[in-house]
């Protein structure tokens, strides 16, 4: 099974500060057909106009993940973090028993284009967490590289689901590949520039969901420009 998700298709929200496409159902957009896709809830594809950001407030029972792509954001949350989150980054907040942060375009020139992504977590009541942990473009180009699972395994950050994230950059002809596990679903969002995922080809903002695939094949193809891919591996 494969269905491509069309950058254009996604659901938008614009407040002068913020422009934010959804993929999935979120705030006043809702399509009850992308309610999620296995344990992935969120996908917000957030850019943040110099200065703006949003205020405090709370989240309790998800996984939360951010991933920068330019710019910086600056966190501040109740569990006394407070940190700077720049492209190459990850960071994890688990929000379990209840959190409350900030999230603000630490720049007062340049807009800050991110990913916020959350995961319904293994089980409810979980103690609140933060993470935060930087995977050099060496490690990603041309490669799959694990940024996030549940075991934290190859220095990636540490999710409570059985889900797991990976980063890849790829330059045109490059390819990764991935053969998954019988029962497994996929979701591989294209942060940037243009691929081809088993020959059907997506550009920035497009998304394919995926299930019973027996080997997953993602191929940069615009020249002159790194293509940049999100692959979730779900139960």
């Amino acid at each position: 099974m494969m269905y491509i998700r069309k950058s254009e298709d996604r659901g938008r929200a614009e407040h002068g500060w913020l422009s934010a496409r959804h993929s999935f159902s979120f705030a006043e957009y809702h399509d009850p057909r992308f309610m999620g896709f296995s344990d992935l809830r969120v996908i917000n594809e957030d850019r943040v106009a110099p200065g703006g950001g949003f205020p405090t407030h709370p989240h309790r029972d998800m996984e939360i993940v951010t991933y920068i792509l330019d710019g910086a954001l600056e966190h501040k949350d109740s569990m006394g973090n407070s940190a700077v989150i720049r492209p190459g980054e990850v960071q994890r907040m688990t929000a379990g028993t209840g959190v409350r942060h900030s999230e603000f375009n630490a720049s007062r020139t340049d807009p800050v284009h991110l990913l916020q992504i959350w995961l319904l977590p293994e089980k409810g009541g979980l103690e609140p967490g933060y993470e935060q942990t930087a995977f050099p473009a060496a490690e990603r180009q041309g490669k799959l590289r694990l940024v996030a699972s549940r075991d934290g395994r190859d220095g990636s950050v540490t999710i409570h689901q059985d889900a797991e994230l990976y980063s890849a950059l790829l330059a045109k002809g490059e390819a990764v590949t991935l053969k998954p596990a019988t029962g497994r679903k996929q979701w591989i969002q294209v942060a940037r520039g243009q691929v081809s995922v088993n020959g059907n080809p997506l550009i920035q903002g497009d998304a394919v969901a995926m299930a019973e695939e027996p080997e997953i094949t993602v191929i940069g193809t615009a020249a002159g420009e790194n293509a940049e891919i999100l692959l979730f591996d779900l139960r």
